[in-house]
């Protein structure tokens, strides 16, 4: 659930094994220093280059470059430092995102702009970085990707999606070459201390959202004595992410054994309240809106339902459905949950299309894949998948299956990353790294965020009480100041000190 993958319409304390990461900090001490150039880039953004070693258990060998992108601090004469941002996914490009996000204030304010350069980069594998490459024009890969079925919402459709999630990793072994064996998380982790290094920063600070705060931890624990600053945001179980709940990562499904099931539930039982407080501000909130849902999702188990010219089946609704993320777009959602429950029966239906999603238009789907299968332990079996996606739909209606199969490909993934790393998660860092979780997150689950700080030796958990993933998408200036006054003076809130949100989701 960190970053969907492909047409899917959607990312517990454990006792750690040892580590898989045969390049130790000591030998990274020894790689030569990347020099950076930075230039201009158009809107006040500064660009740069890094070459950094393909593998690092032979840094004199072939090597790679990042590509960085800079928002330079405001205030030069009381400049901290370089805040490193990783934006999450896996595959997500920093260099797009930064420019995107870097001037949101919610997420960065004047205030925080002003002590710190934003660098964010493309990671190892992503975009501009020796990006994983599983097709051979664009053209190939939209139809590829136009051409994969929906996550299947019953039994029926299991056969056709495993096959497209085997071919798709086939594709990707067959094409991508060496990357994919040096893509892990901690490669990339052992990226980010060379580029602060590059930078000048006598120790990092860091704001990783999402899958960024599994970099975070990795970063952490390989590199400990060298932070200044952690902001964890939209928080993973780091060991569950990796090895699994007691090493049960060849058995159980990766997001099920993180339980990211009961995250999308609990959020969408706060979209239909909120619906409902809303009235006229949210298209879904005449009648019953929890009646209507269930009332919308039976009809669409029957046959698919077409309004203005789109074909909705069971499966598309439940993804759509579950798209919560950022909630600024809820009022989307209940836009076209209404328009589909107005819909009048089908007299005759064209074939069922995929629903459509985000455009394909670079390789992050590839860089996912990459990245998460390198990093996490996953059954192998389909049949596990069909057990499980069935006893999860049961144990948490409509949202079940998502958590079950949205990284189905991971199954048949060949490529192997021998330097990825499996903990400790827990060795003793130089500064406590502050955890930010908002109450309902359906890709990152409150307790997800609370088992993975338990996890590390030094954290605190402070709560948005909000709805949607991370503080991007979820705008609160009550937390950025949280974030902002530890990140510049290392200050913590208040003991049992929670944050608002800027409006509701339906303020209109």
């Amino acid at each position: 659930m960190r970053g969907v993958v492909v047409a899917l319409g959607v990312s517990m304390a454990v006792a750690a094994g040892p580590a898989v990461a045969s390049a130790a900090p000591d030998s990274i001490d020894k790689v030569p220093t990347p020099q950076l150039s930075w230039t201009d880039c158009q809107d006040g953004f500064q660009c740069a280059k890094a070459s950094v070693p393909l593998d690092y258990d032979r840094p004199s060998g072939a090597k790679i470059d990042l590509a960085l992108i800079k928002l330079p601090a405001t205030d030069p004469a009381h400049r901290i430092g370089s805040l490193f941002v990783n934006f999450g996914g896996p595959g997500a490009s920093g260099l797009q995102r930064l420019r995107e996000r870097g001037k949101w204030p919610w997420l960065f304010s004047d205030e925080l702009r002003a002590r710190f350069d934003l660098v964010s980069w493309d990671p190892r594998g992503i975009a501009n970085s020796a990006a994983v490459r599983c097709f051979d024009t664009v053209d190939e890969q939209q139809a590829f990707f136009g051409s994969f079925p929906e996550m299947p919402g019953d039994p029926s459709g299991n056969a056709a999606f495993y096959a497209k999630s085997k071919e798709l990793a086939d594709r990707c072994s067959a094409k991508a070459g060496p990357i994919l064996e040096h893509v892990s998380t901690a490669n990339t982790a052992r990226d980010l201390e060379m580029l602060r290094r590059a930078v000048g920063d006598s120790k990092l600070n860091y704001h990783g959202i999402s899958y960024g705060t599994q970099l975070g931890a990795t970063y952490a624990n390989l590199f400990p004595n060298r932070i200044r600053a952690m902001v964890f945001d939209g928080t993973m179980d780091f060991a569950g992410n990796s090895t699994g709940q007691n090493g049960n990562g060849k058995s159980v499904p990766l997001d099920t054994r993180q339980d990211v099931a009961t995250g999308i539930a609990q959020t969408f039982e706060q979209f239909l309240r909120l619906c409902t407080e809303a009235g006229p501000k949210c298209a879904f909130s005449s009648g019953d809106p929890k009646a209507k849902w269930a009332a919308l999702t039976a009809r669409a188990k029957q046959a698919p339902i077409v309004s203005d010219g789109e074909t909705w089946t069971y499966s598309g609704i439940i993804n759509a459905a579950a798209d919560l993320s950022d909630s600024r777009g809820w009022p989307d959602i209940a836009a076209l949950l209404q328009r589909l429950y107005d819909a009048p029966p089908a007299a005759g239906l064209r074939t069922a299309a995929a629903v459509a999603g985000e455009q394909y238009t670079s390789n992050r789907t590839e860089a996912f894949n990459a990245i998460q299968c390198s990093d996490s332990d996953v059954p192998t079996d389909p049949a596990i998948y069909s057990r499980y996606a069935e006893s999860e739909d049961q144990r948490v209606p409509y949202f079940g299956r998502i958590a079950v199969l949205d990284m189905m490909s991971c199954a048949y993934w060949k490529a192997k990353d021998t330097d990825r790393y499996t903990g400790p998660w827990n060795r003793p860092t130089s500064a406590e790294i502050l955890v930010l979780n908002n109450r309902y997150d359906p890709s990152t689950p409150l307790h997800g965020a609370r088992d993975g700080a338990a996890e590390l030796a030094r954290a605190r958990v402070f709560v948005t009480e909000g709805y949607g993933h991370s503080s991007m998408y979820v705008p609160s200036t009550c937390t950025e100041k949280v974030k902002r006054d530890y990140l510049i003076s290392g200050t913590f809130p208040a003991a049992g000190q929670t944050c608002g949100i800027d409006a509701s989701p339906f303020a209109g």
